[in-house]
């Protein structure tokens, strides 16, 4: 949608219209409160939500899948504590795919600025892990956290009466869904959740296949970033649901509790206990075999897996792997 600058003169002073899009209105993300101080962006055509700090004086520079990012902060914010010799901890959050490009391309462009810190640290489910191995990469890794499955985010309020699965196969809901392309991690954990909680539920397998089929106007697909997409979709109203981990449900509901709700898919809101269909994320974490400063990333390791570090992964809706 073409944004048009409205600019009113009054009394001397400039004015600008607010945005023409009405977007949500994300929190800070850095570890640093003096990355505040000066800051500049416009909503519809110049922000940056998923890359934090400063890539030229941070000693610590980690490549991270996004799903986690709220738990990732906080955990960079108290490493940073232990260590300020470190400076700043520059880190990245977006799909695996663009991560491991960069590290193959010698960075990666956003929009007109390109980047070419590679990384100390990369973060990513297992499976992803090992491409990273296979491409030599990185020589090993290990698990630090674990999903707690997958649930419902849904507008404050339900307003299409969601309760449950089966509600997903209803025409009047849009559901939405990460992109099976650009985040393949993402959309196979939730088509896959979609899948296993419907055979539990004796639905016929053919049902969800087809509410999968991009043809389908019941079906909203993200684009790049589903972390980011899919409250904004439903914000928006351009879906009235979407399948989400929990932990990023629970993020959202913290953040913007005006806004959004979720509907648990096993246990409760405070406890959930996903069933065998309800597919579990394993997070695992290894030293980039390029980095110049191994000792530091190795030390960030250690903090993932410590008690400190499981803890604030806990706090974020997510389990300690060990």
């Amino acid at each position: 949608m073409a944004c048009i600058l409205i600019v009113i003169v009054l009394a001397g002073n400039f004015t600008y219209a607010p945005s023409m899009v009405d977007n949500l209105n994300w929190p800070a993300e850095v570890t640093r409160s003096a990355d505040l101080q000066n800051i500049w962006q416009q909503t519809d055509s110049n922000i940056c939500l998923d890359f934090h700090g400063d890539p030229v004086a941070a000693r610590l520079v980690i490549f991270s899948d996004g799903n986690h990012h709220m738990a990732l902060l906080e955990t960079a914010q108290a490493f940073l504590k232990l260590h300020p010799e470190t400076v700043d901890i520059f880190y990245a959050t977006t799909p695996p795919s663009v991560l491991i490009k960069s590290i193959e391309h010698n960075g990666v462009s956003i929009g007109n600025l390109k980047i070419s810190r590679n990384p100390d640290v990369f973060i990513a489910p297992d499976s992803v892990m090992g491409s990273l191995l296979e491409k030599k990469l990185i020589s090993t890794h290990q698990a630090f956290a674990i999903s707690q499955g997958n649930v419902l985010l849904i507008k404050k309020g339900n307003p299409k009466n969601i309760a449950q699965i089966t509600d997903l196969l209803r025409e009047t809901v849009t559901l939405f869904i990460s992109n099976p392309q650009t985040e393949q991690a993402s959309y196979r954990v939730y088509r896959d959740t979609l899948i296993g909680l419907c055979e539990e539920s004796g639905i016929d397998i053919n049902l969800p296949e087809s509410k999968l089929d991009a043809e389908r106007k019941d079906m909203l697909f993200g684009e790049k970033i589903h972390h980011r997409e899919a409250p904004q979709a439903i914000y928006s109203n351009a879906a009235d649901v979407a399948i989400l981990y929990y932990h990023l449900a629970l993020r959202y509901c913290r953040i913007f509790p005006n806004e959004f709700d979720f509907i648990p898919l096993g246990g409760t809101r405070e406890s959930p206990q996903p069933s065998a269909g309800n597919v579990c994320s394993n997070y695992h974490a290894g030293v980039v075999n390029s980095s110049e400063n191994k000792s530091m990333a190795n030390a960030f390791i250690q903090f993932l897996l410590s008690d400190e570090g499981k803890a604030i992964y806990e706090s974020h809706g997510l389990r300690a792997a060990i």
